[in-house]
């Protein structure tokens, strides 16, 4: 039998091809595992950057284990048993949890999300837990290098606070969502950084912080800090003490609370004064007014202030009992006496009045009512 030569030349040729397209496939498979070691070195190299980094700063995290996947297209280091040790002049703090997972695209190693399993628990080094965490989902995205940060976010699904007491859990804080955000609005974080923080979050609870922040609120704040030299890795209360020290300002440019009845926004500029507290003065539009003044209990507080006090001695010098009757008129007209030393404004459709969030010596006053005290920030 003759065999066509046309025919056993096409078949060679055919052949040829097979064995050059398997030649690429298999040589694009080893390049690109090239390409996702490499990056997965980057990742692995950046994450040990922001370690380092945070180990600067007094924050020290750990794992248990490590493991490094997500061939081909992501890259996925697994943190088993993580822990972190937040160390100050007073004790060490740690926090542990089941594990972290840190990912990051191929073509996008400055971004760094990372997924935090749960549950957390924080304790005093070397005691039992103090405080336990736990959500539905979270996670945090950061944008930068460790020397050139740029952003960063945390954001949690259904989170929920506990305080533990003699084995007993009691609730501080639960939300539908939160989530915390920080950039560099202007500047770099070597010279001079110009550094925007926000909060949002919805259906938030608080009753572990104050009674009138149990029922639930949606909450809007973004401010910005102005002053600090540079943002290389510091506790805040060292970051604080350096703003204070230049100058600088916090500007509230939004804060917004919707809590039932009560609606409130504001805006202004605080300080910081030398001892570490807020100083300044916010410029607050409450619609709903008569709900929150329930809330705080300030007509209570009124009646049983010292102010108070010296009036009704001086009433029942001159008619016994009339001092008691000052004392119930004072808290049931606290609401419309506050409005009129405000000024009537309109804020979404709803009578409202505007009033000064003013910050001094530790404590916060809404008009002349004292809401409490604040946190020194060093």
């Amino acid at each position: 039998m003759v065999r066509d030569p046309n025919s056993i030349q096409s078949r060679r040729r055919t052949g040829r091809r097979y064995t050059i397209t398997l030649f690429i496939v298999f040589a694009l498979i080893a390049g690109w595992a090239l390409v996702w070691k490499y990056a997965a070195g980057q990742a692995q190299a950046a994450v040990e950057g922001w370690r380092l980094r945070e180990a600067k700063a007094g924050r020290v995290y750990t794992c248990g284990a490590q493991s490094v996947g997500g061939f081909p297209f992501r890259i996925a280091l697994t943190c088993q048993r993580a822990s972190a040790q937040l160390r100050n002049k007073d004790a060490a703090i740690e926090i542990k949890a089941p594990g972290v997972v840190t990912g990051a695209q191929i073509f996008q190693p400055e971004t760094l999300v990372s997924e935090f399993i749960g549950p957390l628990t924080v304790a005093v080094a070397g005691q039992e837990p103090f405080l336990s965490a736990n959500w539905t989902s979270g996670e945090s995205r950061v944008v930068g290098t460790p020397r050139a940060p740029r952003s960063a976010a945390l954001s949690f699904e259904r989170p929920t606070i506990e305080r533990i007491v003699g084995g007993k859990h009691e609730s501080l804080l639960s939300a539908k969502h939160i989530e915390v955000s920080g950039r560099i609005a202007a500047g770099s974080a070597s010279n001079h950084p110009v550094v925007e923080v926000s909060l949002h979050a919805e259906r938030a609870s608080a009753p572990g912080f104050a009674h009138a922040a149990e029922p639930p609120m949606d909450i809007d704040f973004t401010a910005v800090l102005r002053g600090l030299s540079d943002f290389s890795p510091k506790p805040w209360p060292e970051r604080f003490r350096q703003l204070q020290a230049a100058g600088g300002s916090i500007e509230v440019a939004q804060a917004r609370i919707k809590q039932g009845d009560t609606l409130a926004i504001g805006a202004g500029t605080l300080s910081i004064d030398g001892k570490g507290q807020l100083a300044g003065q916010l410029s607050v539009t409450v619609a709903g007014l008569e709900p929150f003044l329930n809330a705080i209990g300030a007509g209570k507080a009124i009646q049983q202030s010292r102010g108070m006090d010296q009036v009704a001695g001086m009433l029942d010098r001159l008619a016994p009992g009339l001092g008691d009757v000052a004392r119930q008129q004072a808290g049931a007209n606290l609401g419309a006496g506050i409005a009129l030393l405000g000024r009537p404004a309109k804020l979404e459709g709803r009578q409202a009045v505007m009033l000064p969030l003013r910050f001094a010596d530790g404590v916060a006053y809404l008009g002349p009512i004292p809401l409490g005290p604040t946190p020194a920030l060093f």
